[in-house]
């Protein structure tokens, strides 16, 4: 992997390896995309501010994250099918982070299930939970995150109702799934590493949701039942039943809003990530990096606050630790080095944003991360005293 310096080599292979269907399922976003580009579009456009002559020989780039010791102020993001990517997609990526010393959160959506992945890695990861109408079967998506001594449960409350992403239905990823069409075919046949992976995998389904339901063998009856099961009478009571069922650390993720910010403060949870789904739900919406300094301003004394977003290098990680928050949750940087190179990868990822921070933030003059705040942002037209 020598020529591999940036997490855009890593998507350039990922592309190569992956068939259309499955790479556009993470690559790309929701209607028009516009909040897709727009969180990298306002990302790229925050400068830093160059300070010289600071000693930075000592970084230390390690923090806490809801009490959690990691190496680097990044959490590798729930997605979901990450099994599609690389065969064990989810029992890869969790070893992967571990070996780092950073936190993985495991999507209700996985292919490997709960079980897979805690008898297949050392130490406790996150569970994010999707709260599904069938309240029994969230119940026991819970108590099963429980048995296996998940450290934290991640709630996603911005999936209430689907934000149509065009893509997948041109790809066969609909409801149901149509991934056998010539053209499906035709392309899966040009990735034999990728069809041999799948094939070695334990599961190719939805390994959370298989043996919930009777003949759930099927890709497609468990995709039909899943899209019907989206809640939209999900609403802040339901966090109270939540909250009677774990007994544990809560994250609510999908916040963009200061008066959610403030009700998720309300509702007793450790952290909250400010995200807009990856740009794969409210198109139009803004971009995670606009709104995050208001939300930090806000609440940021209250509880503690997590960046989703585009977030593509060490670089983007500063700017977002810079405008208020405390750690960034990582997607589809690490899913290109899984679906490039499987666990490598995904380490490799880790790597080239853990490489870029270090050197950011000793061209800024910081040297620990606690010490990354709004001074090192560069001001346009304006050099701050």
């Amino acid at each position: 992997m020598k020529h591999i310096t940036t997490i855009d080599d890593l998507r350039d292979v990922h592309k190569r390896n992956t068939p259309k269907a499955f790479f556009d399922y993470v690559d790309r976003g929701s209607y028009a995309e516009e909040t897709l580009a727009a969180n990298r579009n306002d990302m790229k456009a925050i400068k830093f501010r160059q300070r010289i002559l600071v000693d930075i020989s000592s970084r230390d780039l390690s923090t806490t994250i809801i009490g959690e010791k990691s190496t680097l102020p990044i959490v590798l993001a729930p997605v979901g099918s990450t099994g599609m990517q690389f065969g064990d997609g989810e029992i890869l990526a969790c070893r992967a982070a571990q070996a780092e010393g950073i936190p993985y959160t495991l999507s209700t959506m996985s292919i490997c299930s709960i079980e897979d992945v805690a008898e297949n890695v050392e130490k406790p990861f996150w569970f994010q939970l999707y709260v599904m109408k069938d309240r029994g079967f969230a119940k026991a998506l819970i108590e099963r995150a429980i048995a296996a001594k998940c450290s934290a449960l991640v709630l996603t409350v911005d999936l209430q109702v689907i934000g149509q992403r065009h893509a997948d239905i041109k790809n066969g990823l609909s409801v149901p799934p149509k991934l056998l069409s010539l053209k499906n075919v035709a392309d899966i046949a040009t990735k034999p590493r990728w069809v041999s992976g799948i094939l070695r995998g334990k599961r190719r389904n939805f390994g959370n949701i298989a043996g919930h339901l009777p003949g759930s063998g099927s890709l497609g009856s468990v995709s039909a039942w899943v899209a019907s099961q989206f809640d939209p009478s999900l609403s802040w009571k339901d966090l109270e039943w939540i909250r009677g069922v774990w007994p544990g650390k809560l994250i609510i993720k999908g916040i963009l809003d200061i008066a959610d910010a403030k009700e998720a403060v309300a509702c007793g949870a450790q952290a909250m990530v400010v995200s807009n789904h990856g740009g794969r739900q409210l198109d139009g919406a803004p971009s995670s990096i606009a709104v995050l300094p208001e939300i930090a301003d806000a609440v940021g004394d209250q509880i503690e606050i997590m960046f989703d977003g585009g977030i593509r290098s060490g670089q983007d990680v500063m700017r977002a630790l810079a405008l208020g928050a405390k750690s960034c949750m990582i997607g589809r940087a690490y899913i290109h080095g899984l679906g490039a190179f499987g666990e490598p990868g995904v380490r490799k990822a880790i790597d080239i944003i853990r490489q870029e921070l270090s050197v950011t933030m000793g061209l800024c003059g910081v040297a620990k991360i606690a010490d990354i705040d709004k001074r090192v942002i560069a001001t346009p037209g304006q050099s701050a005293a």
